[in-house]
Order: structure tokens, then sequence, then C-alpha cells
């Protein structure tokens, strides 16, 4: 069953871990120190540590990748990001720095890569006129096919007062070519941080749920349709995880009776196209 995770000092343990509401799917939001080093690694997980602010060395197994990082906050461009495969990563701050950490099951071994910020594929979807306007920056996304494992890494905006995951979709049952499975992580951000969002997860024949979510607050989607808002006057910000547990593409499987608002909404299907 979903969960929702409030925004804590997490002492660089990781919110989540395989085997608990989500099976495969692992997150770590590490806060360090400038010359601070941290360590990670998480058998049978393919790794993608993402530079959310300042600037860090990154060592994948016996592979070094110096001086990625390259904003002051995530409002600042694109990310700079190192994929470590299943090897250990080892990060070494220069600067003061925030680094996410995603991860899922693997089994196959991949050689780590960096993912620079002109490397980043953007979709533009929806508009302001539907109330849908949101930007997707696929860090790990389908251009890294056959260099990856089934882990999916992105960051969404969301434009003031703006719904994202809408038309509400879901992806819980393996029936290619209609739906795949794949869990997921939303952890969110604001501009300023005093704004705020709703998130909603519901299934067929069950009472849904609708919680606030706040500036650092994490949501864990096992399954369900599960669409967001953002108040108005305040910028949203969505760092995604998502983990396929039969195979990289996802197909989002969208609710039958809101279908007719897809036509609506601008860049709905190169956004699709992008996670396929």
């Amino acid at each position: 069953m979903a969960e929702l995770i409030r925004a804590y000092d997490n002492r660089n343990q990781p919110l989540v871990r395989p085997g608990g509401v989500l099976q495969a799917t692992y997150f770590n939001l590490l806060r360090l120190r400038a010359g601070e080093v941290c360590r990670a690694h998480v058998p049978g997980c393919e790794l993608l540590a993402v530079v959310l602010s300042g600037t860090a060395d990154v060592k994948a197994g016996d592979v070094r990748f110096a001086s990625v990082g390259q904003r002051a906050d995530v409002w600042s461009g694109p990310a700079d990001s190192v994929y470590a495969g299943l090897e250990p990563l080892e990060i070494t701050a220069h600067t003061d720095a925030e680094v996410a950490i995603a991860g899922g099951r693997c089994a196959t071994s991949h050689t780590p890569f960096r993912v620079r910020p002109e490397e980043v594929a953007m979709v533009d979807v929806g508009s302001n006129e539907t109330k849908s306007r949101r930007r997707i920056f696929h860090v790990l996304g389908q251009q890294h096919a056959g260099r990856a494992g089934n882990l999916l890494v992105s960051e969404l905006y969301a434009d003031e007062g703006c719904w994202s995951g809408y038309p509400p979709h879901k992806h819980d049952t393996e029936r290619p070519p209609e739906e795949t499975f794949f869990e997921e992580v939303y952890h969110y951000r604001f501009q300023p941080e005093t704004g705020f969002g709703g998130q909603y997860c519901y299934n067929e024949g069950e009472e849904p749920r609708a919680v606030m979510t706040r500036h650092g607050d994490t949501f864990l989607i096992d399954r369900g349709y599960h669409p967001t808002s953002t108040s108005p006057g305040h910028r949203g910000y969505i760092f995604t995880i998502l983990v396929g547990l039969h195979q990289r593409s996802l197909v989002q499987y969208f609710e039958p009776q809101h279908r007719h608002l897809m036509a609506g909404i601008p860049g709905l299907q190169a956004m699709r196209d992008k996670f396929k």
C-alpha cells in the first residue's frame, strides 16, 4: 500500500530499501559538508548518483568521475549524474553538496558512465490553460537502453497551480502492450519552500487516499492511479524513481473515464514515448 514519508533528517541513511512497501527500489538523500566522504553499496541493485546541489567527485567501482555537479540547487538547470551499475559508490564533496541516490534491483552488470546536464532529455507536457504544464527531465531514460537495467530517473518541474501525473494513470500490472509494472518514488520540493501540493492514490473498488505534500516529503507508490497537484503561487519539483519489475519500457495505463482529457493536453504522447 502506498506510503507517505514526511520530511526528516535521515542522516545519510536510506529512506527506502528494497523489500518494504516497494520490493525493488532504493532511495537515499546525502547531505555532505565540503571534504566529507560517503559510500553506498546495495548488493543486487544498480545505483545512480544525482547531484542535486554542489559539486563532488564520484567513484563507481574503480572508475572516477571528477567535479560532478554544476548547479546551486534543483531549480538551476539539469542535473549532473553518475550511473554506477552494480558497483559501490564513493562520493567526496568538493563543496557542501546534496546527492540523491536512486536504485533498483538488477541482475545484470553494466559499465559506469556519467550523464552530463547537456545529455539530459527534456519533454514539455501540458499547458497552463489546462492546468497541467510540467517539464520532465529524463536523467536516466530510454536514451540509456542497453546501458542500464530497469531503473528510470527523472526530475519533474510543475508550473504554479498545475497538475502532473494527469490524466490519472497507473502502471501496476504487467500486460503489454497496454501496461507494464513499475514501482515509483516521488520526492517533493517547492519554491518557495512554504509551498505544498496534493497527492492522490486510489484503486478501483477501494477508498481513495489523499494527502498534503510539503517540501522534502517522499511518497512511495506500489500500485494505483496517482495524480498530484501543486498549490497556486508555488513551483513544484518531483524527483522521480521508477523501477520496472519485468522490463525497462514503461507503459502507463490511463483511467478510462478520464481518457477524453488526453487529446487536450499538449505533449502527452511525446511524454509517453520518452518512457517507452
